[in-house]
């Protein structure tokens, strides 16, 4: 019977173990590391590396290794045993503080976007003391940062770290204004929820499709979907359930808080939601979290698809990222709490968010941008490449109160002065939550809706975070120079509200009206990856993550490069593998059962048994044509995959794969779907979206 309590966290090396196995005075330089941010001595990591090494071992583990999250969106290890020579032939276990804190990984093949050259081989790896080691099939893992010879970065991490010392550092500010001496720090906190598809692998690993690129480039949808809810939140079955059962007890054992389990709209799909913890912590789990999943449904004979969009025609997974802002006494500083003071250092803070998406709203898009979410973004309960935010009818009227310096008629009618006269309590979680806004407040922290399935959420919460430092920032700046603090106060709040409500949307995103909306609001529409991309190195935006030492430009230039890089690369395998299966799956099936449906025609008006056989030439002569039309459009994608190669611009390849090579393949897959749809099962080459979709029992 497997214990939750006795075996949560039994292969971190926690707080918990930490305490028993260090020295009293290596615990506390520790700490003092982990939460104010000192560096680390190399005595201390010394002591701790022989500690961690010692409860490894007595956990199975025989080798280390330092796990970093490089720009490819997943985490990256290479493994070395603890073993050591001796000169009497033997060996002996060792792992010494310098192999703690640093590595250097042999990792010229990651993406660098320019930062570093090929045969400049160096990269970095350093300890990130606030994120515990853990055990992974028997390799003790150290969560890493990973730079470059030069100190550039090289991964998704170490910019969050920033940005959470940025957001830290001005939220700090703002506290002192309202008196809050007491409090040391200020952290982000998130909530990833995580939606996923499960299928069998046996059918998987009969689509090429799925193998190389993650999702379904071919298929025709099945009599039965989505369309009558039947399983969201149904009961859950069994080989499903055996899978949650033991997901949990592998995530468990690792420190994470997985909670919530359930059914989600589209047959075959399902979500894992986590507890919340700090940015940087929930960011390495939820990459613990997806490779664990994919390895524990090979075990119950399944494939996990994390791909934003694995099927046409039904609900695409997101990550809903649930972010919020508290401090070191507990105190959540997006909760709107009861009292006056309270409320009016919420406000403060909401109109700081309000600020910050909508200046920076190309960049929440960019956080988000992928080859695979642009298919996903838009329908389906997630929500459309315009950023806007919802908060809820109660909240809204309350801004709006606010803005006009007019009494708020709720329960209670008080006038909105900030700070000077008393302000209402509102209550919490008054409105529905909406599914089709962006970024949403669910009663104390944002639901931000948009990034994909596989997507890492370093780079989303980044954003946010180093987004709301600057506003905080001016908001300090402004307020600590104020002779009337109150006063100043409250005119910074309204003018505020009046300048950046129009990113505040509380209606349907999918409603076509709403683009028109947005467009007078002055609000953008980047409905591609490309588009996005094209306003990274904006000045403003340049200027922003330089100024809270979050990006450097060069930095900035070099994940333009990768993302575009990406962006094109992605789509090019995928042209590929539609011409594959087209060329060496689809025709030739379709071919032999239409020769085989002319040749049963011939012998039924030989023998007189069928002198019509309406049924075989009709389907022959729509299969010719449609194979007509499969051929055609085959030889077109690859005229312009080979035009493409010519195209050497990052930003234009991709640019060109969003208008000319995506148009092929949408084009190429119609009349393949029309095939499959009146082609015998047995003759149609590749797994039905319905035995895909409701192969798992």
């Amino acid at each position: 019977m497997f214990n939750v309590t006795e075996s949560f966290g039994s292969l971190v090396f926690n707080d918990a173990v930490m305490r028993q196995r260090l020295p009293k005075e290596t615990y506390k330089a520790l700490q003092r590391t982990i939460k104010d941010g000192r560096p680390l001595e190399s005595e201390v990591a010394t002591v701790v590396a022989s500690a961690m090494k010692d409860w490894a071992i007595e956990n199975g583990a025989t080798h280390f290794t330092h796990w970093f999250q490089p720009m490819t969106g997943i985490t990256a290890e290479k493994h070395d045993s603890f073993i050591s020579p001796t000169p009497d032939g033997r060996v002996i276990m060792e792992f010494s503080g310098k192999e703690r804190i640093r590595g250097e990984p042999d990792a010229s093949s990651f993406p660098t976007g320019g930062l570093r050259a090929t045969f400049e081989a160096r990269g970095y790896t350093a300890w990130d003391a606030t994120s515990y080691a853990f055990i992974k099939e028997g390799v003790l893992c150290v969560p890493t940062v990973f730079c470059s010879y030069g100190g550039e970065a090289l991964d998704q991490k170490t910019a969050l770290l920033r940005s959470m010392e940025a957001i830290n550092k001005q939220a700090l500010r703002v506290l002192r204004l309202f008196g809050n001496a007491d409090v040391a720090s200020v952290k982000t906190t998130v909530g990833p929820e995580q939606e996923y598809f499960l299928i069998d692998k046996a059918l998987y690993d009969r689509r090429k499709d799925l193998i190389y690129t993650g999702r379904t480039l071919f298929g025709a949808r099945p009599p039965k979907g989505q369309e009558l809810d039947d399983h969201y939140f149904g009961a859950i079955k069994p080989r499903v359930a055996a899978f949650m059962k033991e997901l949990n007890e592998e995530l468990w054992k690792l420190g994470v808080l997985a909670k919530t389990e359930h059914n989600e709209v589209a047959p075959a799909q399902h979500e894992l939601a986590p507890i919340f913890t700090t940015t940087n912590i929930a960011a390495d789990h939820n990459q613990l979290t997806m490779e664990i999943m994919q390895k524990v449904a090979k075990r119950h004979g399944m494939v996990c698809l994390l791909h934003e969009k694995p099927f046409a025609g039904v609900n695409g997974s997101g990550k809903h990222n649930n972010w919020s802002i508290s401090t070191d006494t507990g105190v959540n500083l997006l909760e709107p709490g009861d009292t006056p003071y309270e409320n009016a250092q919420f406000l403060l803070f909401l109109c700081a968010v309000i600020k910050a998406v909508d200046e920076y709203q190309d960049l929440l898009r960019i956080s988000v941008a992928s080859a695979g979410n642009d298919h996903r973004l838009g329908a389906n309960e997630a929500p459309p490449a315009i950023i806007s935010m919802f908060l809820g009818t109660d909240l809204s009227e309350i801004l709006d109160a606010i803005e006009r310096d007019e009494k708020y008629d709720a329960r209670q009618a008080d006038l909105m002065r900030i700070g000077v006269h008393t302000l209402p309590r509102f209550p919490k979680d008054t409105t529905d939550r909406n599914r089709t806004s962006p970024f949403a407040f669910t009663g104390n922290k944002f639901e931000f809706r948009m990034p994909g399935s596989a997507m890492s959420i370093s780079c989303a919460n980044t954003v946010l975070n180093t987004s709301v430092a600057e506003e905080l920032r001016q908001f300090a700046d402004e307020l600590e120079g104020a002779s009337d603090f109150e006063g100043a106060l409250h005119e910074l709040i309204r003018r505020t509200i009046r300048e950046h409500k129009r990113i505040i949307f509380n209606g349907d995103g999918y409603d076509e009206s709403w683009v028109q909306e947005a467009e007078k609001r002055g609000l953008l529409n980047l409905r591609s990856t490309p588009d996005a991309l094209t306003h990274l190195l904006d000045e403003k935006n340049v200027r922003l993550f330089e100024a809270h030492r979050v990006y450097s430009r060069t930095e900035l230039e070099a994940r333009f490069e990768v993302l575009n890089e990406n962006y094109s690369k992605i789509i090019h395998i995928e042209a590929l593998t539609m011409l594959d299966m087209v060329n060496k799956g689809i025709l030739p099936a379709m071919s032999k059962y239409s020769s085989g449906l002319a040749e049963a025609a011939l012998q039924k008006a030989a023998l007189g048994t069928g002198p019509d056989c309406v049924y075989e030439k009709e389907t022959v002569r729509r299969l010719s044509s449609m194979m007509t039309a499969l051929f055609r459009q085959a030889r077109k994608l690859e005229e312009d995959l080979l035009a493409g190669k010519s195209i050497t611009a990052a930003p234009d390849l991709a640019a060109y794969c969003r208008d000319t090579i995506l148009p092929d393949m949408t084009a190429l897959r119609i009349p393949a779907d029309e095939m499959e749809m009146i082609a015998s099962k047995e003759a149609w080459p590749y797994p039905s979206y319905g035995e895909l979709l409701f192969g798992v029992r």
